[in-house]
């Protein structure tokens, strides 16, 4: 089935000096380095993470550990849902690609890494906090992120992003902190040892209606899992460097964001459980402001829904319906 929905892909390299457009998530991992007098700094030192990390992983023939380097892209998405040419930006994701300076050849990498959207800024901070107010018991409400979900698939599918993108994307994001993580016997050569979760998280089913799956892996180098969400098969479908590239660019970010799980000084054990309030743990040098953060998801969340959700609820309605058999 084909979608009335038309989507328009730009990008724009993140590096030094990137500067968030006026419709960038001002709480997207990339937009917060990119603000305040430490700006410069801030993207010089993640990029430099960056490509450190990577050379780290890929470490055969690469004695110097400098061969590479980690160029990355922002994916900005927006979505005409009427046909008139107005648009509302979507998603926003990372590219990467991989730089080999002994081959002088410019390798590509993976669509995804990070995840932005204003629709998930809706429901988690307008949807489920209206759904909860009042309630001695937390509950997610019936259809809960459905319509995000359908219009990720919708991208997906698109000829916006088979024309821009040769493969499915990979998110990863940080595990939960309100579930615990059993070690496996399965360990991948770059991804390391996988972990399974003890139950679900409302994130797991989140992406579940996005139509990804999620696996759990501990890099040798690392404190703590990262979950990976995707398509397919994650460990075939993507080449070492694909993955590395991936590893590589979140895992910065998360030892930037959240150093209580990825910047400790204690390594994850057999049983796994998340804890933001784990004191032991350094801090990076990259200047973050995690209270700003959590104030903007909720007005982003409202402006979402006074912009889009609000004004196009017709639209959208009928949208979803008509295209509820297609995934």
């Amino acid at each position: 089935m084909s979608s009335k929905f038309t989507y328009t892909i730009n990008t724009v390299r993140f590096d030094e000096h990137y500067s968030p457009a006026d419709d960038t998530r001002l709480t997207t991992n990339f937009a917060n380095l990119a603000r305040g007098e430490a700006r410069q700094e801030n993207l010089r030192k993640a990029i430099n993470m960056i490509n450190n990390n990577f050379n780290s992983l890929a470490n055969w023939d690469n004695p110097q550990k400098d061969r590479y380097s980690v160029e990355l892209d922002i994916v900005h998405v927006d979505v005409d849902v009427e046909g008139n040419g107005e648009t509302f930006p979507t998603i926003e994701v990372l590219k990467t690609s991989i730089v080999d300076h002994y081959s002088n050849k410019r390798i590509e990498g993976i669509v995804g890494n990070n995840f932005s959207s204003y629709v998930r800024d809706y429901d988690f901070s307008v949807v489920l906090r209206k759904h909860n107010e009042g309630k001695d018991h937390f509950s997610v409400p019936e259809n809960y992120g459905e319509l995000h979900g359908k219009m990720f698939q919708d991208f997906i599918n698109s000829s916006a992003y088979e024309e821009n993108f040769s493969k499915p994307p990979v998110i990863c994001l940080s595990v939960s902190d309100n579930k615990t993580y059993h070690r496996t016997s399965n360990k991948h050569p770059v991804l390391g040892t996988e972990y399974k979760p003890d139950d679900t998280s409302l994130t797991e089913q989140y992406f579940k209606t996005m139509g990804m799956k999620v696996r759990y892996f501990m890099p040798a180098n690392s404190s703590a899992p990262y979950a990976f969400f995707f398509f397919g098969d994650l460990l075939n479908d993507y080449s070492v460097l694909e993955l590395i590239s991936t590893l590589s660019t979140m895992e910065t970010f998360q030892k930037i964001y959240r150093p209580e799980i990825y910047n400790t000084n204690s390594v994850a054990g057999e049983v796994y459980k998340p804890s933001l309030r784990n004191h032991d743990h350094s801090v990076t040098q990259v200047v973050y402001d995690k209270e700003e953060r959590a104030r903007l998801a909720i007005e982003q969340g409202k402006w979402c829904e006074e912009n889009f959700i609000q004004k196009h609820e017709n639209t959208l309605k009928q949208w979803a319906s008509d295209i509820a058999s297609a995934y």
